[in-house]
């Protein structure tokens, strides 16, 4: 039960944080085309994009254990 109000956390904070500011585009979007094109990154840019990743990434961890049936919800 504690799994599911956390999957359904995640997948709110995910929506919320984990994309915010919504426009022009996700943050989150942008930090990972600042990583995938080797763009030089200040440690506050770092700090953005694990804060905007950490519910994305918590997200996709318990979507997978639900796939692969070690959860029990």
């Amino acid at each position: 039960m504690k799994e599911k109000i956390l999957f359904q956390f995640s997948l709110i904070a995910s929506l919320t944080l984990g994309l915010a500011p919504f426009f022009p585009h996700a943050h989150i979007w942008k930090q990972l085309m600042n990583i995938f094109h080797n763009r030089p990154m200040a440690g506050l840019d770092w700090f953005d994009f694990f804060m905007h990743g950490t519910p994305w990434v918590l997200f996709l961890v318990l979507g997978i254990r639900k796939l692969v049936g070690k959860a029990t919800w």
